[in-house]
């Protein structure tokens, strides 16, 4: 392959996707009880032993700067690089991939690199590097690449189910007070990736069983022909409701490739037990 591509530890990627595709991940970090993991030294249900064990909430970060270096620095000199970055707004990981890239810029000027700021995580960085892996294969070279990327981002769509709002709420990636009122009045809330990669609220349903089924109908409503497109949904602990949620969408839609993952630990301390989050391209762009 003449592309290096390369991620984080938002991505979610399987061990076979990464061997796979041949792609190498930079870990980001959690910290819980004055330790620091890394997000790939600890499978989802030892951390979550973990946490049972401890009165404090974790929390995550990003590699810094020169750790993303020095994994862009071992790469070939021939092979251009295509980093997928969690969204910059929910973490400092592209800032610090940017100023990596820039580091490799001033001492090897020649390279070709570029830091994509996915504005998603987990199933969303899934869908994109699936289909850059595909264009590769077509032929596209590195400037196609990145043009064919930036298209896609931006008819990215990134929606969330969860069980519970209480994690997105401590880790401050959701309004306390949006929270506050439909755990009150027991509002279920459909949740997606912003114009900026933030999450925020899409739409309020009240009760789990019909918010499960807008979740599904959300996808008809962004997308009208599903016959030749590709499905990314992940799950955190959760994969008796995975299931049940992907016979609903198979017996609603015709995506010609449905592609399931578990999330990592990093992602499931946000997103809480039992999220559900899909990703797909619709029809109309997100942002212009």
């Amino acid at each position: 392959m003449t592309v290096q591509l390369i991620t984080d530890g938002g991505s979610d990627l399987s061990r076979q996707m990464c061997k796979d595709w041949q792609v190498k991940v930079i870990p980001l970090y959690i910290h819980l009880d004055n330790e620091q993991i890394k997000s790939d030294d600890v499978s989802v249900i030892d951390f979550a032993e973990k946490t049972s064990r401890s009165k404090s909430f974790p929390t995550t970060s990003a590699a810094g700067p020169f750790e993303y270096y020095k994994v862009f620095e071992k790469v070939p000199r021939e092979k251009a690089i295509i980093h997928f970055s969690v969204s910059d707004g929910v973490s400092s990981a592209y800032k610090h991939a940017v100023m990596a890239k820039n580091m490799l810029l001033e001492k090897q000027p020649d390279r070709n690199i570029e830091i994509i700021n996915t504005e998603s995580a987990s199933s969303g960085i899934i869908l994109l590097m699936q289909e850059t892996i595909n264009k590769i294969t077509d032929g596209l070279d590195f400037h196609q690449l990145l043009h064919f990327i930036e298209d896609r981002v931006k008819h990215l769509r990134t929606v969330f189910i969860l069980k519970t709002l209480d994690n997105l709420i401590r880790s401050g990636r959701l309004d306390r007070i949006k929270g506050t009122v439909a755990k009150t009045l027991n509002v279920k809330l459909l949740l997606q990736a912003s114009d900026e990669g933030k999450i925020e609220v899409l739409e309020k349903v009240r009760g789990t069983k019909k918010a499960t089924k807008r979740f599904v109908e959300k996808i008809g409503e962004y997308l009208s022909e599903t016959a030749n497109q590709k499905l990314v949904i992940t799950h955190a602990q959760a994969k008796e409701r995975l299931d049940n949620i992907v016979t609903s969408i198979k017996d609603k839609y015709q995506f010609n490739k449905i592609i399931t993952a578990e999330m990592g630990p990093l992602l499931s301390i946000h997103a809480g037990s039992e999220a559900i989050v899909m990703a797909f391209f619709s029809d109309e762009k997100r942002r212009a």
